[in-house]
């Protein structure tokens, strides 16, 4: 296999495991059952603090560790990634978890819109299908839904959706490994977090959840979605985010004993099988072409 074949694979790879993980943050911050500004903290407490020891380890053991913030691009990215936490976290306490999971999709189309504007990385068609049969789909799931959370909220989705579109957009370009700058991103909403808690004090039911998350749920995730642009567009990476849409209400209803609409399971099932098709198709597609050069130019 070749090494634009590995390349691509361990893409798919690591953006599927990042897109599975982050399934469960939604789940884990409510169980903890905490206000905002702890939930924040705690999270995003956890998360810096795993994110630097990790880079500790990786460095006693290996001199290739990656930089925390390489250079510009990495601060601006780990800026994005702490920007995107914070609205993420605004938007889940200040409208319906079904419209900002709508909202949150829409991530894939800004992220191919910018990616197209300032890479010149125009969508193949096959993905511009897979992107409006995936929004299609989360359109099913929150149809009934739609409208009954607070503009607040949503306004804080669209902001974290293009948040994340802009750190994968920035993190394609420089070719860097992003993974540790965006964790190390969290230390500005810890920040913010931090200095509200210090007035209000924290409030929270069953804080080794959100502990678990922060220190376990978030860095997999993070590292492994944000290392996705070496290897795929950005657009493609954007798409492993949508499995949270899918299996968060699953979750939620093995956990709260919330049972999934008729809705969520039939957009559901078109988000994973055009996910799962598409994935195939590259794979095939990126075999075919490489065929297509070897039988061109023999060696």
């Amino acid at each position: 296999m070749s090494t634009s074949a590995n390349n691509h694979a361990k893409g798919l790879a690591l953006t599927a495991l990042g897109g599975l993980t982050l399934t469960v943050d939604i789940p884990l911050i409510r169980l903890a059952g905490g206000d905002s500004w702890t939930i924040l903290f705690l999270r995003a407490g956890t998360t810096l603090a795993m994110a630097l020891i990790i880079w500790a380890v990786w460095r006693r053991f290996s001199n290739k560790a990656p930089q925390l913030i390489p250079g510009r691009a990495g601060l601006v990215v780990a800026a994005l990634y702490g920007l995107g936490s914070v609205a993420f976290i605004t938007g889940v306490y200040n409208t319906s978890t079904a419209n900002l999971v709508f909202i949150l999709a829409f991530n894939t189309m800004f992220a191919a819109l910018l990616s197209w504007l300032f890479l010149k990385e125009r969508p193949r068609p096959a993905t511009l299908v897979a992107m409006v049969l995936m929004l299609l789909g989360v359109l099913i799931i929150v149809w009934d839904s739609i409208g009954t959370g607070q503009m607040f909220g949503n306004l804080m989705g669209v902001v974290s959706a293009l948040c994340i579109a802009s750190a994968l957009t920035i993190s394609r370009a420089s070719g860097r490994e992003m993974g540790l700058a965006s964790l190390v991103g969290v230390v500005f909403p810890f920040a913010l977090a931090a200095f509200m808690v210090s007035k209000t004090g924290l409030n929270v039911s069953a804080p080794w959840w959100i502990i678990f998350n922060g220190a376990v749920v978030m860095p997999i995730s993070f590292f492994c979605l944000a290392n996705g642009p070496k290897y795929l567009s950005s657009p493609e990476v954007a798409m492993f985010y949508l499995l949270e849409t899918v299996l968060a209400p699953i979750w939620v209803w093995m956990i709260f004993a919330e049972v999934p609409s008729r809705n969520s399971l039939i957009g559901g099932a078109i988000l994973i099988v055009t996910l799962i098709a598409h994935s195939l198709w590259q794979l095939h597609d990126g075999r075919r072409r490489r065929a297509t050069l070897a039988v061109q130019h023999p060696a």
